[in-house]
């Protein structure tokens, strides 16, 4: 019975750096939302294969793990839609090889396995989802260039 209590003791004292772990998590996940639906707002309404709004998604958690999958593909769907019409010359598919790292990382790392791989999961799902956010901040930064060329060309 003392261990009983002891544990929920124990429990007590952890909880709230879990609370704070958990507000830093969704703070982090609604961060790099608004950076999906900033950089799909850039995107013209043909070509957009997911809705600007539907980035808030990335936030609720255990729907994120299907719904990551879901904003990689549609998001890469999206910038080369994009990006072939404007005739901007990237890389096909961007986004893609990032986000499927990053989403594959995270859904390993919410799977019951053992805690050696669960931690080796979240390592990579870190990286994967800071060099993901990077990329895609790339993609948004190079439609805003040439939105502001399109509009500059307009003006003359």
């Amino acid at each position: 019975m003392e261990e009983l209590i002891q544990n929920n003791q124990d429990l007590a004292k952890m909880l709230p750096y879990l609370i704070a772990g958990a507000a830093i998590q969704l703070t982090i996940w609604l961060f790099f939302a608004n950076t999906v639906r900033s950089t799909l707002k850039l995107i013209q309404k043909e070509n957009q294969c997911i809705l600007p709004n539907q980035a808030w998604f990335l936030a609720v958690p255990f729907f994120n793990i299907y719904w990551n999958f879901e904003v990689v593909r549609r998001l890469t769907d999206s910038l080369n839609n994009e990006f072939f019409d404007r005739k901007i010359a990237v890389e096909e598919n961007p986004t893609r090889k990032q986000g499927y790292i990053f989403a594959i990382s995270f859904l390993v790392g919410n799977l019951p396995l053992p805690v050696f791989l669960k931690y080796l999961a979240s390592v990579v799902n870190f990286i994967y989802l800071i060099v993901y956010w990077v990329k895609i901040a790339e993609c948004k930064k190079l439609l805003k260039a040439h939105n502001n060329m399109d509009s500059r060309v307009s003006e003359l």
